[in-house]
């Protein structure tokens, strides 16, 4: 052989070692078992590559030999010329052992050694181990009570995203009072333009509606004690101090909130805001200061033009529907209806649209890189928005109770 290596040219040397491997490699690849009986004890011989390409191949004679095995006195697992074993491997002849096992037939290994022992170890001890028993379902109480529990923390969660986000936009309003950065004039007015005074027609429609809505009902429930000129006083009071304003902030959440999350997610998604942050801009200066000065100062002119439009529905209904003529229904409003009800009302506005911006602003960086985590982004802000804005109407109308105004 060496002297074949010595006048043999360099490539014929390496055909014929390609091709004794390719011999070697399909010979390994094939999975034999055999069995012979020595007396009393059946000898059960394994060969070759025992994986997941040949299990498919050996997984019929394995059944076969225990199926056809009997109950001989002791059964030899005889591993000596496996030349490979995975787990799938290691599971049919795992198979074979139950199989006698199982008839109270005695199993011996022979041969098992080096890696071949860890793994057949391992899949042995795996599959005696019985599986895990299913917990029993909770009862429909304690699944509500979980739901409820779950609910809190993610509340407190967002509270928390809340309160540090509304920190960054001090720091930041700071900056810009310091001198440290740039307040965006432009951007104000734009946001502002977006904000209030292309929302004015919607505004006034549903407010005017809510309004007409209250006069017709109060009307109709006074008119039963002689008592028709109190639905001004109803209206009045109940649209200045609470529906003017929580109308107007339900409003601007659906749909001024829900663009803010919708414009801060999408630039999320393109990593606008992350290329901000790289060119040493403060995004927080740059996107969410001016949206919430814009909400600030738009939301209480709305809130302005809501209580109008709701007063001057009110006055029309009263004058057809209970013949109250709109004179007598201003005046009435003029005696009757004090100026701080116009206060308690405007006073809730500006924290109405903070809460409104912080929560649209939040929920939009909070997006990440898919269209689904946009639309849920969106759903959340408008709906947290709602809700804190109605939380913190009642908080105001407590406060405002308690000191007597």
């Amino acid at each position: 052989m060496e002297r074949w290596r010595a006048h043999a040219k360099p490539g014929a040397r390496m055909r014929l070692i390609e091709i004794r491997a390719v011999t070697e490699t399909s010979h390994a690849q094939q999975a034999m078992v055999s069995s012979r009986v020595e007396g009393s004890r059946l000898t059960v011989a394994l060969a070759g590559v025992w994986n997941s390409e040949t299990a498919g191949a050996i997984e019929a004679k394995v059944r076969s030999l225990v199926a056809e095995g009997g109950t001989p006195g002791a059964v030899t697992l005889d591993f000596s010329q496996v030349t490979r074993l995975d787990t799938l491997g290691g599971a049919l002849v795992r198979a074979i052992e139950e199989g006698f096992s199982s008839r109270g037939v005695p199993v011996e290994r022979t041969g098992l050694a080096g890696a071949a022992q860890t793994i057949y170890a391992e899949v042995a001890e795996g599959l005696a181990e019985p599986a895990p028993p299913r917990p029993a379902p909770k009862p429909g109480y304690v699944q509500a009570l979980d739901k409820v529990g779950e609910q809190m923390l993610d509340a407190k969660g967002d509270l928390v995203a809340l309160v540090a986000f509304f920190g960054q936009v001090v720091l930041a309003a700071g900056s810009i009072f310091t001198g440290k950065g740039r307040f965006r004039l432009a951007a104000v007015v734009t946001q502002l333009d977006r904000v209030a005074f292309r929302a004015v027609p919607i505004m006034f429609l549903i407010t005017f509606v809510i309004g007409a809505i209250i006069a017709q009902q109060g009307i109709f429930f006074f008119r039963a004690f002689g008592a028709d000129t109190y639905v001004v006083d109803l209206v009045a009071i109940l649209t200045l101090r609470e529906i003017g304003v929580l109308i107007v902030s339900i409003m601007v959440a659906g749909r001024t909130g829900s663009a803010f999350t919708a414009e801060l997610g999408s630039m999320k998604m393109r990593e606008e805001i992350d290329a901000l942050s790289v060119m040493g801009l403060n995004p927080v200066e740059v996107l969410v200061l001016p949206r919430l000065i814009a909400l600030v100062v738009g939301l209480p002119l709305l809130t302005i033009i809501g209580d109008l439009s709701a007063l001057a529905g009110g006055a029309v209904v009263a004058q057809i529907y209970g013949n109250i003529p709109i004179d007598i229904f201003l005046q009435r409003i003029q005696e009757e209806v004090a100026h701080r009800h116009v206060w308690v009302g405007l006073a809730k506005a500006p924290f109405m649209a903070l809460i409104i911006g912080l929560v649209a602003c939040v929920e939009g960086l909070r997006v990440q890189g898919s269209a689904e985590s946009l639309g849920m982004q969106t759903t959340a802000s408008v709906v947290k928005a709602i809700f804190m804005v109605i939380v913190v109407d009642a908080l105001f109308a407590v406060f405002f109770a308690s000191l007597g105004y």
